[in-house]
């Protein structure tokens, strides 16, 4: 998904379908210590919400904060590092250290578009049987796309995407 909606604000002429196989060949290797790593943060962070839920007595506000703010962690991750598997070939640990290094450049940036991912990830749990009516149109491509447009001309002043892309055609 990362791939798709980075190549179309990068303006990549290739037809969708020709881009989707490539990005399938090209991220896989990749994108297997990071799914891994933010899969099991997902399924740890659901069981968390879930235990909030079936607690004889609710969390406390300090608990709650705590929870929030690693999950804005986690969605800050995401933000800054798919892009960086889609669009370069690098260790993780060089992955790493970028998303670091842009977070500490653009710091208010980035947490505005984590914020504005766990809003929107809020809202889809706290109305879940009527927004998951929504999930067929608007998934989780949207809200995907409206971060990485958030951050994208960030990235690429910092990572010279534009550049490095126009010196491989």
């Amino acid at each position: 998904m990362y791939d798709a909606v980075l190549r179309g604000l990068r303006d990549d002429p290739a037809p969708w379908l020709d881009g989707w196989k490539r990005s399938w060949r090209q991220n896989w290797q990749g994108s297997m210590l990071l799914g891994a790593v933010m899969g099991l943060l997902a399924g740890l962070y659901a069981f968390m919400g879930m235990l909030f839920w079936w607690a004889e007595t609710g969390p406390s506000m300090g608990t709650v904060v705590v929870y929030l703010a690693g999950l804005l962690l986690i969605l800050v991750a995401n933000t800054l590092l798919w892009p960086q598997i889609v669009l370069f070939r690098q260790t993780p640990a060089i992955r790493l250290r970028n998303a670091l290094l842009f977070l500490i450049r653009y710091f208010w940036r980035v947490m505005g578009t984590g914020i504005l991912q766990l809003a929107h990830w809020a809202v889809y749990v706290l109305f879940a049987p009527w927004t998951l009516l929504l999930l067929p149109v608007t998934g989780i491509w949207y809200i995907v796309f409206l971060s990485q447009f958030l951050v994208y001309e960030q990235m690429d002043e910092a990572l010279r995407i534009e550049e490095l892309y126009d010196e491989n055609k």
